[in-house]
């Protein structure tokens, strides 16, 4: 989101659209009292998979061969982002 914004300021402004989100839906707060759209939702964020892996390794105590699943999505996620920011660079900016 940072390729988009023209200052500091208007970065600061994102932060509402696109870190909140992922906090309510990652699952630290819990979700039980949510419709199941807003549950599927949840899937389509990367925080959903780091929050979901650090509860089951810090609280439950299972190992990080148990969320080997969860860790390939987010190399899928990071993967994404990379090529996204780099389409996105050439777009408004010289490389």
């Amino acid at each position: 989101m940072s390729t988009f914004a023209s200052s500091e300021f208007q970065m600061i402004q994102f932060i509402p659209l696109v870190i909140e989100p992922q906090i309510f839906f990652s699952g630290i707060f819990p979700m039980d009292g949510m419709a199941n759209w807003l549950k599927n939702l949840s899937y389509l964020m990367p925080l959903y998979y780091t929050a979901d892996a650090l509860k089951g390794i810090m609280h439950m105590g299972q190992g990080l061969g148990d969320y080997t699943k969860h860790i390939v999505i987010l190399i899928g996620f990071i993967l994404a982002f990379i090529v996204l920011n780099l389409l996105a660079q050439k777009k408004y900016r010289k490389l």
